[in-house]
């Protein structure tokens, strides 16, 4: 069975006031594709209620580094209390989404994916050593691949709704 290490937890971001979800969601996918990541929406739930729009979607779009190795970001975003507001931007009224935005990330290595190493027992065994001693170094540099991955979308999703809060 493949092993899904957690290397980085919940790194979170909140944001609150105007929007366009529609560009936010392009946002994701556009990066996801050009970062070489396939998309694998898991969830998605959205419900009205009487404060605005309930949206909350989980995906979990994942990478392969090698033959053994694959990132997988566990992406969980809620939109709540979404409303659709005319905003008036240099003599244009445009409209937008106002609401709370919530981003929880998660980040795994995937090693086995494949199952490769699963057919015998002394097949496990002789991973684990090669894992503990031979692949160090590289787990150490697929790890960093990850964490950078998922700090650069977390920066960029927060730069784009930052781009609004100038908004009015």
């Amino acid at each position: 069975m493949a092993e899904m290490e957690l290397i980085i937890e919940q790194v979170r971001l909140t944001y609150e006031g105007l929007f366009k979800a529609t560009e936010l969601y392009k946002l994701i996918d556009n990066w996801l594709r050009t970062h070489g990541y396939d998309k694998r929406e898991m969830k998605t739930i959205e419900k009205i209620t009487p404060s605005g729009k309930y949206i909350e979607i989980e995906s979990l779009p994942w990478k392969k580094q090698t033959e053994y190795v694959k990132n997988d970001i566990k992406i969980r975003m809620q939109l709540s209390d979404v409303t659709e507001v005319e905003v008036e931007q240099n003599g244009a009224k445009v409209k937008l989404n106002k609401g709370k935005v919530h981003f929880v990330f998660d980040g795994y290595l995937t090693t086995d994916y494949e199952q490769r190493w699963e057919q015998k027992p002394s097949f496990i065994f002789i991973r684990a050593l090669f894992d503990k001693f031979f692949y160090k170094t590289y787990m150490d540099r697929w790890k960093t691949n990850l964490i950078k991955d998922l700090n650069d979308l977390h920066d960029t999703i927060k730069s784009f709704l930052n781009l609004y809060r100038y908004q009015k």
